[in-house]
């Protein structure tokens, strides 16, 4: 018998028996059939209820998780030619579906290009939901963009939702997209061209409609060369290349950076810091920044916590700082190399030659927390993480 509920069949109901059925029966088949198709109905929507339901938690929690991740600032600062270039290609790429791609240094801001190409597109309502290639295990990488069904493999304890699913409607951001192993490439170019996938373990095909934004610091074109990454893939992910120049090729945006930075760290630690110092704005500028606005931010940071007054405190000391036009920072120079200490070795010598002038005492009035403008606890916290112990005298 047929399952009509609202004009729309949803299956049949079959009944089987030897004996032949009769007029009475079949009559009474007719009768039941409409309630089960109400059921089957009820059934039916419920699930998708559910479904629907499930995913909004799930986005609700990824959304949560993006707040807490965000990035320490929420617009693109700067004036100078090549981020206006930058920013030209943005607001020309934004409004199509068109997938892009988008290259640079690492700590250049990649991903706060990829948010600004979604805010401005006609998907900014809907999910910007990122993934970074680099940071998943490569067995992992499967399911966290198409999902997982329970089951589909040890330790899958509950159904997943991907990536792609979950941006249904939205952005999908994928950074480090070079690190995508080999044998997961095909799968990802299946979406961007047939807009289809299935979870692991299912053999259910669920359709995409989210718009693809992908990064990369490496070369993927030597890679494709190399034979490290599809072709296809590439060409079809280079529809609309976007190179983010290095901070040291916008030195015109270091004080503003600077600024905003310093700013955005003394209003959350409490600070009134009002005064750069010229001297050490045009160190900061000559500077070649090899880690890019991250370094420039981990600084300024690191210069806010160190600062006991109005004026911004950043350990220059031992920054080589270098015109914008000298070589790399590993070139080698009178036919040595030099070595180029990281702000964090910086850093640790500074409270180890403090700890060592105050005799290892960190707290009370004449102890090394006090003379770097910090609190004990906060001090302590800061050596565990340079990793500076005191070395036990021998006995």
């Amino acid at each position: 018998m047929p399952l009509i509920s609202r004009d729309r069949v949803l299956g049949t109901l079959g009944v089987k028996r030897n004996d032949p059925f009769s007029a009475r029966d079949i009559s009474f088949l007719k009768q039941v059939a409409g309630p089960v198709a109400i059921a089957v109905e009820n059934a039916m929507a419920y699930g998708r209820i559910a479904e629907l339901t499930d995913k909004l938690a799930r986005e609700k929690v990824y959304l949560e998780d993006e707040i807490r991740s965000e990035l320490n600032f929420e617009e693109i600062i700067g004036k100078s030619e090549a981020l206006r270039t930058v920013l030209q290609q943005v607001e020309t790429v934004a409004p199509t579906d068109s997938t892009v791609l988008i290259f640079g240094e690492t700590g250049t801001g990649k991903e706060l290009i990829a948010r600004a190409i979604h805010d401005l597109s006609s998907r900014a309502k809907n999910a910007f939901v990122k993934l970074n290639c680099a940071a998943i295990p490569t067995g992992l990488l499967e399911s966290e963009m198409f999902g997982h069904e329970r089951g589909a493999f040890t330790g899958a304890i509950a159904q997943r939702i991907g990536r792609f699913e979950l941006a249904s409607h939205g952005t999908v951001f994928l950074d480090e997209i070079g690190e995508i192993p080999l044998e997961l490439q095909p799968k990802l170019l299946r979406v961007l061209q047939e807009r289809e996938f299935e979870r692991l373990g299912s053999s259910r095909t669920l359709k995409s409609d989210a718009r693809l934004i992908a990064a990369t610091n490496r070369d993927l074109a030597e890679m494709v060369a190399d034979h490290e990454f599809r072709a296809d893939l590439f060409y079809r992910l280079n529809v609309f290349p976007i190179l983010l120049p290095p901070l040291r090729d916008r030195p015109e945006d270091i004080p503003l950076l600077v600024r905003h930075f310093a700013l955005q760290f003394a209003r959350r630690m409490n600070r009134a810091i009002d005064t750069i110092p010229s001297e050490t704005m045009n160190v900061l500028v000559a500077y070649h920044w090899p880690g890019n606005i991250r370094e420039l931010q981990n600084l300024v940071e690191r210069a806010v916590i160190l600062s006991t007054g109005a004026v911004l405190n950043v350990p220059l000391r031992d920054l080589q700082s270098q015109p914008q036009t000298a070589a790399p920072p590993n070139a080698p120079v009178n036919g040595k190399f030099r070595k180029i200490e990281t702000l964090e070795d910086v850093e640790r010598r500074h409270v180890l030659e403090t700890l060592e002038a105050t005799d290892w005492v960190v707290g009370g009035p004449k102890g090394a927390a006090v003379r770097l403008g910090l609190k004990r606890s906060t001090l302590q916290v800061r050596m565990e993480k340079l990793g500076i112990r005191r070395a036990r005298a021998a006995e």
